[in-house]
């Protein structure tokens, strides 16, 4: 497994480190995803995180459950006072 160039990896860790909790373990599952094999550890070692972690992620990702973390605007939007 080749891994990413340093300066991808400070972008990804940036962008990892401003993420909710949850986008994150999503983050990182779709990470592991792309790298295939020897990805998990990779990725967790890259983001500092648990691997039970990312493979939570993994299973949030296989479900058939609405991947929403909740709502940014308050349903029927402007201009229905």
């Amino acid at each position: 497994m080749d891994g990413y160039s340093a300066k991808v990896e400070h972008q990804m860790t940036r962008l990892y480190r401003s993420l909710s909790e949850r986008d994150r373990r999503r983050y990182a599952a779709v990470e592991v995803e792309k790298l295939g094999h020897g990805g998990l550890e990779y990725i967790a070692k890259l983001f500092g995180c648990d691997p039970k972690t990312i493979r939570r992620g993994m299973a949030e990702l296989e479900s058939e459950e609405e991947l929403a973390s909740g709502r940014q605007r308050k349903k029927g939007g402007e201009g229905n006072h």
